[in-house]
């Protein structure tokens, strides 16, 4: 009777050890999650600071503790974690092995790529400014004062990534010193970063807001112009000279090991360069023969060029005006508003304005981006539509475009994401291309079953732009490890898509200045169509596309091997009777 006793006390104890474990693993990943956001808000915030810190120094502390945090989470027993936590965990170590990733291959030493950069970046920041209140227009005011010397490090880092032969390949640089011209001004009246002053709101005093306007001024003047003016200078006269002259960032010193860890990070899949290419000649293969299908049946003489040439160059493809283009964009953009409620049961709270890019960034930028919302700095998100060049933007990729870039594409994701509750900060923001670009790509052909294709032509543009995320996992690894020539990589793009010359070479610029990043778009893609093929076969009459919708953004950007899991756990869950 004492054994029996015994053995129920110790088998009880068992009992309570396991749930204050299981316990205490959540807890211990809640306090590890917690540091790190009062880590990054320390370091990042523009509360208290305007810019973060930014010395070679500075990176290298920021590694020894992403490493440490990394040490933490190894002595989590993750088979303890609640979904929810299982989820954080997975995502939070993905970035941060990550963050650790690009430190330790210096990527900070090279803050630029063919659209731009921090010197771009800090201005966008400041033609999306809306000061509503004294404090905003301070902490504006402080940051222009304090850019000085933090473009001066930005500088220093650069530097040092061109004494190690680690540079954004010369190819894309030259003929980019004109971008930053607009900021390089004689009166600070001049230049873009007055704007927001210019009308402040009418709870801060007149006498204040003259004040305001004097630091400004005197900020511009002193700190911004003369930064902008230096790295003109610096552009110029050293780091175009001695910018690396192959575009493969294989050329540069570790940068195979460098591309092969953007890979995984841009699929989060186990993938190497090599399978990223084959799996590319794949899907050109099938989706050439899907647009040979419709060339015929549009009783097209020629060949496959001579109509990818009529379609470059036939005016009835164009826009005549820039109001025409965005006219068009709005249109769909409505039409497929009106669909939404018939795929998604959840829509997101903040809307959407179809807007032109800025046109500091129009010569260099692509057909179309999303800019994202915050609501609670009263902001929409914006589906920007480029009015530059209107021969090299044809309104037959227009349909594929705007589910791309605005609804159900990146709106609808960045959207529910930003929305989300009851989840750490981190999740609300994180963006992996892999699963936003799969999805962004997955709602281009959701536009079929949408009916948002109204002719044979903007089916073509479809399949072209489907044919474009194809060949970027050929000319990406291509260029980056196969040894591909700019040229090479140009020429295959326009041999086999309907983009235009210009997009193809502004396209072609940008996998050279992002190694590894285009290839996330049509993997992450073909796994989301995988999984929705499996949930349709194993579910049947049971399957429910707005209920599968739902699920692939209830939890914001996530890896595909995690899709992969809540995709599975749903379809056992909906299967029983």
């Amino acid at each position: 009777m004492d054994f029996f006793r015994y053995f129920i006390a110790i088998w009880a104890l068992c009992c309570l050890c396991g749930f204050i474990w299981a316990q205490s693993a959540s807890e211990h990943l809640r306090q590890i999650l917690e540091q790190d956001r009062t880590f990054q808000q320390k370091e990042f915030s523009q509360r208290g600071q305007a810019f973060p810190a930014n010395t070679e120094a500075d990176f290298q502390r920021r590694a020894s503790i992403y490493r440490n945090t990394l040490k933490q989470l190894d002595d989590i027993p993750t088979a303890e974690l609640s979904p929810q936590d299982r989820i954080n965990y997975e995502l939070f170590r993905f970035l941060l092995e990550d963050r650790i990733a690009e430190i330790e291959f210096g990527a900070y030493q090279v803050p630029l790529n063919a659209e731009g950069g921090w010197y771009t970046d800090f201005w966008l920041s400041a033609e999306n400014l809306r000061i509503n209140s004294a404090q905003s227009a301070r902490d504006y005011i402080a940051r222009l004062a304090a850019f000085k010397p933090w473009a001066e490090n930005q500088i220093k880092l650069m530097e040092a990534g061109l004494a190690r032969g680690r540079t954004a390949p010369y190819v894309i640089l030259q003929g980019r010193e004109n971008v930053i011209d607009p900021l390089v001004v004689d009166k600070p009246e001049d230049s873009p970063f007055y704007k927001p002053l210019r009308e402040l709101p009418a709870s801060i005093p007149a006498a204040l807001q003259d004040s305001m306007r004097h630091a400004a001024r005197q900020a511009i003047q002193q700190s911004v112009t003369p930064a902008y003016k230096a790295f003109q200078s610096f552009w110029k006269s050293r780091y175009l000279p001695g910018a690396a002259k192959a575009p493969g960032i294989s050329a540069q010193p570790n940068g195979r090991a460098y591309y092969e860890q953007r890979v995984r990070f841009f699929t989060t899949l186990n993938m190497t360069p090599e399978e990223v290419f084959d799996t590319g000649m794949k899907e050109v293969a099938r989706i050439r023969s899907e647009m040979e299908a419709i060339i015929k049946e549009l009783q097209f003489e020629g060949s496959f060029a001579d109509f990818l040439e009529f379609l470059r160059t036939d005016p009835q493809f164009y826009a005549h005006t820039p109001r025409d283009l965005l006219k068009e964009a709005s249109y769909y953009a409505k039409k497929i508003d009106g669909k939404l409620p018939t795929y998604f049961g959840k829509l997101p709270r903040n809307p959407y304005g179809v807007a032109p890019v800025p046109e500091i960034l129009a010569s260099t930028y692509t057909s179309g981006r999303y800019s994202s919302g915050n609501a609670e700095r009263q902001r929409a998100g914006f589906y920007w539509v480029n009015t530059h060049n209107l021969p090299s933007r044809p309104l037959y990729t227009l349909p594929a475009l705007t589910l791309h870039e605005a609804v159900p594409g990146h709106h609808l994701q960045i959207t529910l994401s930003q929305e989300l509750e009851g989840v750490p900060e981190f999740r609300r923001n994180a963006y992996l291309s892999a699963f936003g670009e799969g999805w962004a790509l997955y709602c281009e052909w959701l536009g079929v079953e949408m009916d948002i294709y109204e002719t044979l032509y903007e089916h073509f543009g479809r399949l072209t732009y489907e044919m474009w995320r194809a060949c970027r996992l050929v000319v990406d690894p291509g260029i980056h490890v196969m040894g591909w020539s700019r040229e090479q990589a140009i020429r295959f793009m326009a041999e086999n898509t309907a983009l235009s010359l210009h997009e193809c070479t502004t396209e072609i610029d940008r996998y050279i200045g992002w190694p590894g990043q285009a290839v996330s778009y049509k993997i992450g893609e073909l796994k989301i169509r995988a999984l929705r093929k499996e949930a349709e076969q194993a579910l049947g009459a049971k399957f429910n596309l707005r209920a599968f919708h739902d699920l692939v953004l209830s939890e914001g950007a996530v890896p595909l091997s995690t899709l992969e899991r809540m995709v599975k756990e749903w379809i056992a869950e909906q299967a029983k009777p």
